[in-house]
């Protein structure tokens, strides 16, 4: 049997993008619920339990990012915040507060669709073993119970760094993740400063792994922002 399709909550005041994102989301079948506000926008999310939002964080009555910190003190619905807002701090804060992905206006419908099926599968029920189960993503193959990474028919070595921020980033895949969340993840708070250490292990680490480390396949850079591990090599 067909699973039924997701439901997407739109939370937009602008009536032309709305339109867009309407047509765009059920070309594919996907149900779609509509918001202008944020009351409203928050008063579907806990009554109709979508499986995705799609936020604009200029809203008439409050500021989306306050809607994403209300809203992570009791639900973990995904966002994806789609803002016209192009500093890097507004993305920055909105990932830092909960936010799952954020996508600057003007985007198209093929990179919002991609986004979206990265937040599904993301967000999909997680079995009980799936902690050591293996992940493989291409010819890229990480063994989670025995530690082991290997491209191809050759293994990896790597160092306890490398493989906890390679790690940190596979169970985020599809997710943008900012420096801090990195650090905090692979270092610990006290070093969500220190990112000449991501950079540097970043570095090593698609060395190791990427077929072209100038030309990454899997570790890409969010300028300014963070860092996203990319499983599917033919979306972009």
């Amino acid at each position: 049997m067909k699973e039924s399709p997701a439901t997407i909550l739109l939370i937009e005041d602008e009536k032309q993008m709305r339109r867009f994102l309407r047509v765009t989301l059920e070309s594919e079948r996907y149900g779609v619920l509509e918001a202008e506000t944020a009351a409203d926008g928050l008063a579907q999310i806990a009554t109709r339990n979508p499986a995705v939002v799609l936020l604009d964080l200029g809203l008439p009555d409050r500021d989306g990012l306050e809607v994403i910190n209300d809203l992570r003190e009791w639900s973990a619905v995904p966002v994806i915040v789609i803002s016209a807002r192009e500093q890097e701090g507004d993305k920055i804060r909105a990932l830092d507060s909960g936010a799952d992905d954020y996508l600057t206006k003007p985007f198209g419908s093929g990179e919002l669709l991609a986004r979206i099926r990265a937040t599904l599968r993301r967000a999909m029920p997680k079995t009980p073993d799936q902690r050591d189960a293996v992940f493989v993503a291409d010819e890229l193959r990480i063994d989670f119970s025995k530690r082991q990474v290997s491209c191809g028919s050759r293994e990896i070595h790597l160092t306890p760094i490398e493989y906890r921020l390679l790690t940190v980033l596979v169970r985020n895949a599809g997710r943008v993740m900012t420096h801090r969340q990195i650090l905090k993840e692979v270092w610990g708070p006290a070093y969500v400063e220190q990112t000449h250490y991501l950079r540097v292990f970043m570095n090593q680490l698609r060395k190791k792994i990427e077929a072209d480390s100038a030309r990454p396949r899997f570790l890409l850079n969010e300028p300014g922002i963070g860092y996203r591990f990319k499983p599917d090599t033919e979306e972009r």
